[in-house]
């Protein structure tokens, strides 16, 4: 059976893959989960603020993202990005802002529902103490959430944080609804082309699963770390 495999494809494929699939993919994964993890982390603090209509809107968001289907939002954004730039811009045609931007706005707003959750028990796992010991110094609310609170609440979450990063790039497999060419993507075109479907799919599934057991592996060696500095 193997020997009907033509794995020279695969070879003669892979300046394609890597340079143009796998860099698409690792650049989005990298711009949408820090833009993620800032957002994420805004909606974190909404959430546990004393103001009743910010925690209550935060909170609707936060359930609104995570319960729909991923690739239902990028289809959503995909869609109605343009028509709320026209509305924000006061254009009269809606603004093409490009299939990328739209994918990167969905994944960057979709993942901060999941990453404001993460840091949300990142400061939770604070102790009150020293935020009354802050409060005591003189510092304000901000000062102590900026000097005291978010520094040890990321350290703490940094291996969930990871985790969830791993995880949406998995997730960005799923752009091909937008015909752009992530790693998937540029496999499904070159096994298309070439008809070679079952060693394109298989070498692609090798690669998802080195490149995440690799980061989940540094994931739990860094976990074990911290767990030993707290």
């Amino acid at each position: 059976m193997l020997s009907n495999f033509d794995f020279g494809v695969v070879t003669a494929s892979l300046p394609y893959l890597f340079g143009q699939g796998m860099v698409f993919t690792v650049t989005l994964t990298a711009l949408a989960a820090g833009m993620g993890v800032v957002l994420g982390t805004l909606i974190a603090m909404a959430r546990l603020s004393g103001v009743p209509g910010l925690k209550h809107v935060a909170k609707v968001y936060v359930e609104l993202m995570r319960s729909l289907p991923l690739v239902l939002v990028i289809f959503w954004f995909y869609f109605l990005v343009p028509y709320i730039g026209a509305w924000v811009t006061g254009a009269s045609n809606p603004v093409q802002v490009g299939a990328f931007s739209s994918a990167l706005i969905t994944f960057t707003l979709f993942e901060a529902a999941y990453f404001s959750e993460i840091m949300r028990a990142g400061i939770q796992s604070i102790s009150k103490g020293q935020t009354a010991a802050a409060s005591a110094l003189g510092m304000t609310y901000w000062q102590s959430m900026a000097n005291v609170v978010l520094p040890q609440a990321f350290r703490n979450m940094l291996p969930l944080l990871l985790t969830q990063t791993i995880v949406l790039f998995q997730d960005t497999s799923l752009v091909y609804v937008l015909s752009l060419t992530d790693f998937l993507g540029a496999a499904s075109k070159v096994a298309q082309r070439d008809g070679r479907l079952v060693e394109m799919y298989l070498f692609a599934a090798v690669v998802y699963f080195a490149v995440c057991f690799s980061a989940s592996f540094l994931v739990r060696r860094l976990q074990s770390r911290v767990a030993i500095i707290r």
